[in-house]
């Protein structure tokens, strides 16, 4: 695909002059998928940018939206976009000191807010905002006392904007139509996981170059179609419901909110489906409880399905045997085919993970049951995919070749660098981080691989190799995964740096321990009993040991703590993006784990 050299803007009026009628956006409200079609998408995009313009947003100014995922969020992208303006994506689930964070460091001078809660976070920080102008909210329910001279409803905005466009129709084009590639369209804030959350510049260039990268990967055409539900603040989401999708004119969905994502997915039955591993792991561990529950001739059968395709799972499809095609034929008909629409991929024509390394065996499962899965890698200041599986070459645990428009290399420690129209413009006031990360024109990446027949396999962080005292370097993400592969283990920390041997500090699958000690008629009241039950020790000790057993022994996990609470955003313990914030955690847990260590 080589698309027009357009901006993002530029290309949704192109799409809305060439394809008016078509449906760009169906949103579900109330249990109803309402439309709107390329022509509605610019203009209320329009609408808004002219409304933005009204309440005082200037050209090149910042835009925050703090929200899940809905068509206000990318009709204030794109009418911020109309504007000339850069949107700033703000995660949701962040607490106010986040929020307000993110804000004050952006100078975002208007924020899109969903409702009431998220309206009262930024008005908890407003004494450090002092760009702040308005505060947009989409859904006004509890919000009549509110300052009006502060907030203004997005409704209110939207019809702001058309009765100033109705007198000046041409406001926004001739700025619009200067807009150049090299504009800078976003401003996405990394995860934070070691410091400070950086805010990426990414320019119009990057999210063209993004299209034509995700579209090689994924074939994406006009007839796609995908679910939107993984956060639009962060560059994944960005590229399956704007970037590609307004390039390519394919169709995006907004289900009613996060808590409906599976109810949307088996209505929807998409063509595409972007999931990061955690939920390609939690739907492994729905299966599994479902299986379990059903129990008889239908676990029977599915565990015959899972033996028969297990050993052909990676081979690509054209590639296989008569006898495979046969097999495989079978199994959908007999097991597989009500599994895939249960679950709402029995259309996915081409199904991704990416945003962090996951389990081969996680993949492997799901290649078997038949989802088309292929395995991405890439960054925020990557502006999303650089290296993807194809699906004719599947080689397990890679993450495939570069993308077509970019160069990519091992450096020193076998680091990944990466060069071309995709790399970030760098992060908004920090150029030292930025001199830091692009160096001689090679962005370096902080991430480690190895290449195999061409394919590139992720090895770990550079910062987060382990050598234990005897000198060995360990990757902590392989063994990490490998223990995540089990339907009862949520997560995992390894330690082993300058240590005698590797322990881990291991998270419970609630919902599928929960399950499994029911089955055994244990009872438990909280996460902490259930964490602290022998049988429950016993049962993730015997998921160890399975998970040890593919492993070099001097990567084997000898001793575990079984943490009697969830890793928690609040407690600073994750991410927005669930990013295990590793130096807290082993501060945190520092007694635990040094009777780990005690005890051996």
């Amino acid at each position: 695909m080589t698309p027009p050299g357009l901006t993002l803007p530029q290309m949704l009026l192109r799409q809305a002059g060439t394809h008016p009628d078509r449906v760009a956006i169906r949103q579900k409200d109330f249990g109803i998928w309402a439309p709107t079609t390329w022509r509605g998408y610019a203009e209320r995009a329009e609408a808004v940018g002219a409304g933005l313009a009204a309440i005082g947003l200037p050209p090149e100014g910042h835009v925050a939206v703090l929200s899940e995922n809905r068509i206000e969020w990318v009709l204030s992208q794109l009418g911020a976009a109309m504007l000339r303006a850069i949107t700033v994506g703000v995660y949701p689930t962040s607490p106010h000191p986040e929020v307000g964070y993110v804000l004050e460091h952006s100078d975002s001078q208007i924020v899109v807010c969903e409702d009431q809660e998220q309206v009262d976070k930024v008005l908890e920080e407003r004494h450090r905002l002092p760009a702040l102008k308005r505060i947009v909210v989409v859904e006004t329910k509890g919000m009549r006392a509110y300052p009006a001279d502060l907030v203004i409803a997005f409704d209110a905005l939207e019809e702001m904007g058309r009765a100033h466009l109705a007198a000046d129709p041409a406001m926004l084009r001739a700025g619009l139509e200067r807009q150049s590639l090299d504009d800078v369209a976003l401003m996405i804030y990394t995860s934070g996981s070691t410091g400070r959350p950086k805010g990426a510049m990414l320019t119009y260039r990057n999210l063209r170059a993004q299209a034509i990268a995700a579209t090689g990967v994924l074939g994406l055409t006009a007839a796609d179609t995908h679910l939107s539900y993984l956060p639009l603040c962060h560059v994944a989401e960005q590229i399956v419901t704007t970037m590609a999708p307004i390039y390519v004119g394919s169709q995006v969905n907004f289900g009613e909110s996060l808590r409906t994502v599976q109810e949307d997915l088996r209505e929807l039955a998409p063509t595409i489906f972007l999931g990061v591993p955690r939920i390609w792991e939690k739907l492994h561990a729905a299966i599994h409880i479902r299986m379990v529950e059903a129990g008889g001739i239908r676990k029977r059968l599915y565990d015959a399905a899972l033996a028969a395709c297990a050993s052909f799972a990676t081979v690509p499809r054209e590639r296989r045997t008569a006898g495979q095609r046969l097999t495989a034929a079978l199994w959908y008909v007999l097991v597989f085919r009500g599994l895939l629409q249960s679950i709402g991929l029995s259309r996915a024509r081409i199904a991704m993970t990416g945003a962090a390394p996951i389990s081969p065996r996680i993949v492997a499962y799901f290649r078997t049951i038949g989802v088309p899965l292929v395995e991405v890698y890439g960054a925020t200041e990557t502006s999303g995919i650089v290296l993807g599986q194809r699906r004719g070459t599947l080689l397990a645990g890679s993450v495939g070749v570069p993308i077509e428009n970019a160069a990519v290399r091992l450096g020193e420690d076998g680091e990944i660098l990466v060069k071309g129209e995709v790399v970030f413009a760098g992060y908004y006031r920090n150029e030292a981080a930025t001199a830091a990360a692009v160096r001689d024109g090679w962005l370096h990446t902080g991430d480690v691989a190895r290449v195999e027949d061409g394919q590139y396999l992720i090895v770990d962080r550079l910062k987060d190799i382990m050598i234990t005292a005897g000198g060995k370097n360990l990757a902590p993400s392989e063994i990490e995964n490998a223990m995540k592969a089990s339907p009862y283990i949520k997560e995992c920390v390894v330690i082993g740096e300058k240590r005698r041997f590797v322990a881990a500090l291991i998270q419970l699958d609630f919902d599928t321990v929960a399950q499994w000690a029911e089955e055994q008629r244990l009872a438990y009241t909280t996460f902490r009993s259930l964490a602290e039950m022998p049988a429950v020790r016993d049962l993730i000790a015997a998921e160890v040991d399975a998970a040890n057993a593919a492993m070099a022994p001097v990567a084997r996990v000898r001793r575990f703590h079984l943490l009697a609470k969830e890793l928690d955003h609040d407690d600073n313990e994750v991410t927005a993006t669930m990013k295990v914030r590793r130096a807290n955690i082993t501060e945190k847990y520092a007694e635990e784990i040094e009777r780990l260590y005690r005890a051996a």
